[in-house]
């Protein structure tokens, strides 16, 4: 679903080291098409757009490669491909190439353009575009608290990019397929690239940063332009938390009503240290111990902010706003950008702790989860159970 492909025909896709993601129309820049792409930065080619309509009637054009500011010193680096041309409204299909032959394009490497038409009325009002599942990640019952979370906080609509995960997980994304709410993009990136497991290149190497994170934030935000009214573009593990609402769709519609020209709110991101537990053991659960990952309920402890180093930030954007993202802030857009205030909204991300060596009176305490305590452990348990995760006898 995804398109990533590399074709066929070499001379289009091996020997201008650029691979091709998906394909949209952008109505903002007068129906040009745009193809998300990752590309060699050293070894940029002259390319060529080739795009064709319904009834296979093909044009070419120059293509306009953008690559996008943030590649964190990687080789590949997360582009966008422009086609500017007569009629490219009209196109169906559309490949890039070396070679401005039509003649030297395969049918299989034309990768069909989505977004053809605008929509004002969205299938969903709130998604979730959750970047790379890679490796054997099989954090269940944080994801599952996760979801629980997000669905008891207006979210509709979850989009994840699975490269690959563990066998536990995997349940718990097709119990969420079937349900509806969640949509697996397949990401099979380490079929055409050694994608890095981190974000430095001179730490981590590999051919593209965070198993191409930086494209899969671009691709969902294009996916979701016309289906979504807001996007929230956010890690596996984190959790964008209203704290003066009891939901995300009351915060939204006052930040969008004091800030009617904002398209990107950054909301900050705090760490509670899975090292660190609720010290009354209330919700240690018996039923949850034989699920594999980490009880967010029991980690209740946030790390201060660091002297003189602002928190890194998420957001949540009117995706017809955005052009292009990064990770914790957008690269190119329409409109302004807030910085939500950390009482308004800020981030509930339980993981490894930055700041290790901080005891318990340390940390500040935030149970802001457990205003949702009931539903969520309810909702978790029924979720486990459909899954065939949990067996919970009377």
């Amino acid at each position: 679903d995804c398109g990533l492909r590399c074709g066929k025909n070499s001379s289009i896709f091996l020997h201008s080291k650029h691979l091709m993601v998906s394909a949209f129309i952008d109505h903002r820049i007068n129906k040009a098409i745009r193809v998300i792409s990752i590309i060699q930065r050293d070894s940029l080619l002259p390319l060529y757009c080739i795009y064709c309509n319904d009834d296979h009637t093909c044009q070419t054009a120059e293509a306009e490669v953008q690559i996008h500011s943030d590649h964190f010193g990687f080789p590949y680096a997360a582009s966008d491909v422009l086609c500017r041309g007569a009629h490219t409204q009209d196109a169906a299909f559309v490949s890039i190439s070396t070679s401005r032959n039509i003649s030297d394009i395969y049918s299989e490497d034309l990768l069909p353009i989505k977004n053809t038409v605008t929509r004002e009325t969205f299938s969903f009002n709130y998604t979730v575009c959750i970047s790379n599942l890679f490796g054997s990640y099989n954090n269940v019952l944080q994801f599952a608290q996760t979801m629980e979370m997000y669905k008891l906080l207006g979210i509709q609509h979850v989009v994840i990019y699975n490269t690959s995960c563990g066998p536990d997980l995997e349940k718990l994304l097709q119990h969420y397929k079937k349900e509806g709410i969640l949509e697996i993009v397949p990401w099979p990136i380490d079929h055409f690239l050694n994608p890095s497991k981190g974000w430095n290149f001179v730490e981590h190497g590999g051919d593209l940063h965070y198993y191409g994170q930086l494209v899969t934030l671009n691709e969902c935000i294009y996916r979701n332009m016309y289906q979504s009214k807001y996007v929230l573009l956010n890690d596996i593990d984190e959790i964008i938390m209203p704290y003066k609402h009891a939901n995300l769709p009351l915060l939204m519609e006052d930040l969008q009503q004091e800030h009617r020209d904002v398209g990107v709110f950054l909301i900050e991101n705090h760490i509670f240290p899975k090292t660190q537990f609720e010290e009354t053991g209330r919700f240690d659960r018996s039923e949850w111990r034989g699920i594999p990952g980490i009880n967010i309920m029991e980690h209740i402890y946030r790390e201060p902010d660091k002297k003189g180093i602002s928190n890194p930030r998420k957001l949540i954007i009117n995706p017809r706003s955005v052009i292009k993202t990064s990770v914790h802030s957008t690269l190119q857009q329409y409109g302004d950008v807030y910085y939500v205030p950390f009482d308004v909204s800020h981030i509930v991300h339980v993981r490894v702790p930055l700041q290790g060596h901080l005891i318990k009176e340390q940390l500040a305490v935030d149970t802001r989860v457990w205003d949702f305590k009931q539903e969520l452990i309810s909702n978790v348990d029924k979720t486990l159970q459909a899954s065939d995760l949990l067996k919970i006898t009377d």
